[in-house]
This record gives C-alpha cells, structure tokens and sequence, in this order.
C-alpha cells in the first residue's frame, strides 16, 4: 500500500469534485506498493513577465529512486475539438494540454531549482475518469498519458508501468524534502493516545511556520497560544529541525499522555518526557532509585534532580517546554538548567488550560508571540468556546469545518448518566464515527469519576489507562474500544468525536470554565455534551442553547475555507 501525503484525507467529508479525487486517493493508495508516496493538494506558484501564475497539481507519485510523475485529474465532461481537450468551467473555458504542459513546466523549474533535486526524472499523466476520449490522436496529449474512463480502473498500474518503482537513491530525501515543504506540512501530535499513525495536516502559514523564521539572540522565545493554533505541531517542528542540524533537543511537559505519544512520534536522537520522567533519569543515572512510596516522592524527585551535578550528556542544544502554564518557577529553573548557553529555548502555554490554577511563570526577557486562532474545533464548536470565555480572551474561530452546535444531553443523578453517556456514543457511532474515533472524556478526575469503575458501557468495551507500563515505558491500556480518560490526562490531545461527560459544578467559576474548555477543544469534528441539570442551568445565561437548542450567536470567524 501506497504512503497518502498528507493524512487525515479519509475523514474528509467531502463532496462533487473533491470526492472523486478522494477516491482517487483510495484507489493510489490500494493499488500501488509501499516503493510509492503519493502526494495530493501540491500548489505551485510561478512568476513569468512579471506576473503571478498559481496553479494546482492534483497528484504527485514519487518512487523509491525521487522520480516524480505529475497526475492531472479532470473530473466531469469534456469537451474535443481543433485544440485538443478542454474543460468548460462557469468562468471560462480552459484548454487542458495546454494546462497539463504549463504545470509541468512551473513544476520542473522549481524542482530543478532546489539543490539535490535537479537530475530527478519527471513526466506526466492526464486522468479523466468521466470521460472517455472519443479522438486520442488529436487530444493534444500523447495517448500513452492518457487514462479516460475506458481504463479507470488501472490507474494505478499505469502509474506503476510509467514509473517504475526503482531503487532507493539519496535525491529521493530532497525531493520528499521539497514537496513538503510546497505543503507545509507538520506532524499534528493532537492525536489519540494509542493510534499507531499520526495525523499528517497541511499548515497554511500557520504557528509552525512563522515562529520559526523569527531570528533573535538569545533565541527564547514564549509563545501563549489558544487551544488548536498549533502549539505542539511547532514543539515537534523545532525538535526535527534541532536533529536534522546534528544536535540534541529536549522536549518536558506535564502531562505523560501527552509525553508519550510525543515520544512515539518523534525521530530518534533527542529526548522527551515529562518533568518527573527527565528527573526520574537523571537519579537513576546517577546511581539513586527514587522512592515513590514516600508521600512527597515527586517533591524531593525534583528536589533531588536539582542538587545533582550538571553532566554535559545532560545539557541540550535545545529546549522545548509544552504545556508551560503547568510550571511552577522552580520547575522553569530546573529545566533551563540543562540548556546549553547558545542553545534555543522554547516555552509554550495556554492559560486558559491552567486547570491547576498555578501563577505565570514569569520570564524575563524573552520575547513574546500570541497566536490566537483556532484551527483545529469545527467553527460551531469554537462558537461554543467564544460564548464561555471573557470578551477579553477571545479568539478567532479559524477551522476548515462549520460543523454543528455541541449535542446537549442532560441528566438528573447516577444512572440517568450512564443512560446519557451510552446515547452519547450513539449518537457518534450513528453519525459513520468507529469506536476508534471516539473519546469519553471525563469532566471529573479519575478517582472522583463515577464511570472509571466501569469497563463497559452497553456494547462499548472501555479502553482506560491500567496504572502500568511495558518494559519499553510505553502505558499499558486495556482492551477496550472507546478510549477513556479524564480531562485532565487528556489535556494535549484531541479525537474526531468527542463525548464530554459528568459536567457538573456548583458555580461557573474559573476552573469550571477552564474545564470546559479543555475538554470541548479535544473535538474536532464531533463534541456531545453530557451536563447535570445544575450545570445546565449555570450555563443558561452565557449559552441559551441549553435550553432552547439554538446555537448561540455567530463568531466572527475570519477568512477560513468552508466546510462541508
């Protein structure tokens, strides 16, 4: 099976055109061996007489030697006549060899401009799966680049006798390197905890892109960025760069869900934990093992990790602190301890996720960058977020997707809650969601919880933490379907469809609204709401739709592509 470049396109809920290239996509990805990548969505941009050509590839198929073939799709009819095929649009009528050829002409002459990827070969291929070419001697491309509808079904094998899957050569890492960089693409970390894939979503000029061309000396720079901006996508984009460049980078955080799927997904060389587990190895590396039945073992682990003396295997060329908002100032001393003078730091947090109430962590001098805008929660979602929060911490609601208002089920006691969390998942399951899509996130945490005793909700096996880890340090979780977690542990993630239950408080103070708002930024296409009549009734005077079940009214939400 082909490798898809970016990911995610398969919970695309897309329509007309969109559709048919989606199962293009499905079609590349089955047909062709894993010798193949298959990039989609790849812009180029051109200038030529002092003018700004933009145009769209739809495909590019690369093999194992960096050999490159252009996929030109054109769903829908067509049109023959004296010039070849042309496709007739509201605006115009385009001649499509002539396109194809301008393409491929923009696209080489930017290829051949990047170092390394000059001698790499590169053809192309008109694919009109509608339509059959009645006259292929006069389409104005030759018929052995031609795949019309006769031959749709073969796609993959005439991308496959074309371009044969040859062998692996050192330009493929630059050609790779430069189509990702055409997208922007960064690994989105906001993943669910135990998927063995990651995301992989295209960053249109987003927080990973622009805060890394900041150049400034001491490079330390803070970054106090909304749920969904992309804070993590850029903690993962300033590791690989650290290794790419032959140095040692250190990613902490609080939160060791969070810490361990960092982990899993990021390149060897580096190191990533959390606070407790970096100091946790600095003792054991120093000869102590670290007493965790005393009852204040994480007090004196950092304690202890502090008076130890500095090794240089412990100092890092960069550091990367996620999640900062957790930090106390001890903590921030503790870790700068391990940076080394010249190195680059980086801190990143969201106060609005401070659910421990802990104060700023102050640091001087380091230079500052907000990124309010939430790219990840489906505009009706965030428009949700927007009616919780002051009028002063605001954000822009900048999703892909409008999706729908929070579902609203409220309950009474104990077993109208589990009745309401069973529908809950119902209501995702019946909308296409797999159980592996849903996550149950509990409002509460985990020993106050009254649905971690369970591990099973009607049909649904739940999926919990055990408390144990492998002997790769990897958690241990059940066998369950439906992923479980509390709000806390689930900080730092996010799942197509969420259900967030056992919302209850007796004030919508601080905390309560922090709550709210991690846990309803977790979702990010689906959110099901499972809330006490109390709360219920404490969130009336922000969020009419409580009761009435009308959405509340609309967020200004900026220059964001529609959604379905």
């Amino acid at each position: 099976m082909a490798k898809v470049v970016p990911d995610g396109w398969r919970e695309c809920g897309v329509t007309g055109a969109a559709r048919r290239e989606i199962e293009t996509l499905e079609h590349l990805s089955r047909g062709l061996t894993d010798d193949y990548t298959v990039y989609h969505g790849v812009h180029w941009s051109n200038l030529e007489r002092g003018h700004a050509l933009h145009g769209e590839i739809d495909f590019v198929v690369v093999n194992r030697a960096g050999a490159l073939l252009l996929v030109e799709q054109k769903s829908g009819f067509l049109e023959e006549g004296p010039e070849g095929l042309t496709k007739r649009y509201q605006e115009k009528t385009k001649n499509v060899p002539m396109q194809l050829a301008r393409n491929l002409a923009a696209f080489e002459a930017r290829l051949k401009a990047r170092p390394g990827c000059a001698g790499v070969g590169l053809d192309a291929l008109l694919f009109c799966p509608d339509y059959t070419v009645q006259k292929l001697g006069t389409a104005g491309i030759v018929p052995e680049r031609i795949v019309d509808a006769r031959q749709a079904g073969q796609l993959a094998e005439r991308v496959a006798a074309i371009l044969p899957p040859g062998e692996a050569q050192e330009p493929a890492r630059q050609v790779h390197r430069f189509l990702r960089d055409i997208l922007q693409l960064e690994t989105d970390v906001s993943a669910l905890i135990g998927r063995a894939e990651a995301l992989v979503t295209r960053v249109s000029g987003g927080l990973a892109h622009w805060a890394r061309q900041l150049d400034f000396t001491p490079y330390r720079l803070r970054v106090t960025g909304t749920a969904g901006c992309g804070k993590t996508q850029l903690a993962l984009a300033e590791y690989v760069a650290t290794l790419a460049a032959g140095k040692r980078p250190l990613y902490l955080c609080y939160n060791r869900p969070l810490a361990d799927h960092f982990q899993r997904i990021a390149p060897p060389g580096g190191l990533a934990a959390t606070l407790h587990m970096f100091c946790d190895q600095r003792l054991r590396a120093a000869g102590e093992t670290p007493d965790f039945q005393r009852p204040d073992a994480f007090e004196w682990l950092l304690e202890r990790a502090a008076m130890l003396a500095m090794e240089e295997a412990w100092r890092f060329d960069t550091l990367i602190v996620d999640e900062g908002q957790d930090f106390t100032e001890a903590w921030r001393d503790l870790a700068l301890a391990h940076l080394r003078p010249a190195g680059r730091a980086l801190w990143l947090e969201d106060p609005r996720q401070n659910l421990y109430l802990r104060p700023p962590v102050p640091l001087p001098g380091w230079v500052g960058l907000r990124a309010g805008s939430n790219y990840r929660s489906p505009r009706a979602v965030a428009e949700f977020l927007h009616a919780l929060l002051p009028e002063e911490e605001a954000f822009d609601a900048r999703g892909p997707l409008r999706g729908e208002p929070p579902a609203l089920l409220l309950y009474r006691d104990a077993g109208e809650l589990v009745r309401q969390v069973k529908e809950g998942l119902r209501l995702c399951l019946a909308e296409g969601y797999r159980k592996s899509d849903l996550a149950l996130v509990s409002f509460r945490g985990r020993e106050q919880s009254l649905l971690f005793p369970y591990d099973q909700l009607g049909p649904h096996r739940l999926k919990t933490f055990t408390g144990r880890y492998d002997l790769l340090g990897q958690p241990v979780y059940g066998d369950g379907e439906v992923l479980l977690e509390s709000v806390y542990r689930f900080k730092g993630q996010s799942a197509p469809a969420v259900v967030l239950a056992e919302i209850d408080f007796e004030a919508l103070d601080e905390r309560a609204l922090r709550k709210l708002f991690v846990g309803a930024s977790r979702a990010r296409m689906k959110l099901v709401l499972v809330l006490s009549e109390r709360a219920a009734t404490l969130l009336e005077s922000r969020w009419p739709a409580v009761r009435t079940g009308s959405p509340p009214p609309g967020l200004p939400a900026g220059p964001a592509s529609p959604g379905p």
